[in-house]
């Protein structure tokens, strides 16, 4: 080979290390970081639980009074207020929230919008939550918070359930009801808050969901509270033991297990428990930080269904 053909390939190679030296170094081109529409961060204030007929819950967080963040089966959605003719309308995500007070409760409608992405169209789910008691949160005023043991105030970051272990503490028996306390125990690395009402259904003893028992919520003070590492927050439930003759029962259904979802979470906790609820409902009170029960319901008359 000639010498002019050596230094020829010579400054080929040269060029092509240098050029493979700046690819290498050359800074990747930037990933887009927005998170798709189903999966905002969740913001850091308290959760509402409203239950619906479907048997779904549809939790909602109320950062200020102009914005809602609804999770709905797994998935959380950012809607902004919007003019209505009554109660307070959400739009955004291809979803609207739709609440008014009436009857003691606060009803609420979530429905897909239509193509023009300005009115619902379809409804999704039909829900309710108490709203009697003036104490209980309203969208977009500011909650006081209540310490729990400890008197630590509670965190910005709420609980989930990966976190939390559910326990039945207590048990109290009245003229023909009983009440069940349950605990959640903080077993993670930081504290964490839970506000508002769990969602409580029942298990028979083949793990069957026991369908013809509902959960209802008894209209209490729904206050954020605080769970240190290792401390507890509190709720309840209450049935009665009667069956009720007037609507044709002569045998009460017979639970083995208590399931519940936190609100804000879709992952399940649960914990054994035998009793033979009557009368077709249960009825649940919101957290707090003593173990001590909430306020019985009103009892429910025997012709009541």
């Amino acid at each position: 080979m000639s010498l002019n053909r050596l230094l020829a390939a010579a400054v080929i190679g040269a060029l092509s290390v240098s050029a493979c030296t700046r690819e290498a170094e050359a800074p990747p081109e930037p990933v887009d970081q927005t998170p798709p529409v189903g999966q905002q961060a969740a913001p850091t204030t308290p959760a509402i639980g409203y239950a619906c007929e479907s048997g779904q819950t549809v939790t909602v967080q109320y950062p200020d009074t102009a914005t809602a963040s609804i999770a709905y089966r797994g998935q959380t959605y950012a809607l902004r207020l919007v003019p209505s003719g009554s109660g307070a309308r959400y739009s955004g995500s291809g979803l609207e929230w739709w609440i008014a007070a009436r009857d003691g409760q606060e009803n609420a409608t979530l429905s897909r919008l239509g193509p023009n992405q300005d009115v619902g169209v379809s409804v999704l789910e039909r829900c309710s939550r108490p709203s009697a008691n003036p104490a209980l949160p309203v969208p977009g005023a500011p909650m006081q918070p209540q310490p729990a043991p400890g008197g630590i105030l509670p965190a910005a970051t709420p609980c989930r359930a990966a976190q939390l272990r559910l326990t039945s503490e207590t048990g109290d028996a009245g003229a023909g009801g009983r009440t069940n306390v349950f605990a959640v125990t903080n077993t993670g690395a930081a504290a964490c808050s839970v506000s508002g009402y769990p969602s409580v259904s029942l298990l028979d003893a083949q793990g069957r969901g026991l369908t013809a028992i509902r959960s209802e919520q008894n209209p209490q003070t729904a206050i954020p509270v605080n769970i240190p590492v290792g401390g507890k927050g509190y709720f309840d439930i209450h049935w009665m033991v009667v069956p009720n003759e007037g609507a044709g029962e002569r045998v009460c259904p017979s639970a083995a297990r208590v399931r519940v979802l936190i609100p804000g979470d879709t992952a399940a906790l649960g914990v054994p428990l035998t009793f033979t609820p009557c009368g077709g409902r249960i009825r649940v009170n919101p957290f707090r930080s003593s173990v001590e029960p909430g306020q019985a319901p009103e009892p429910v008359a025997a012709s009541a269904t």
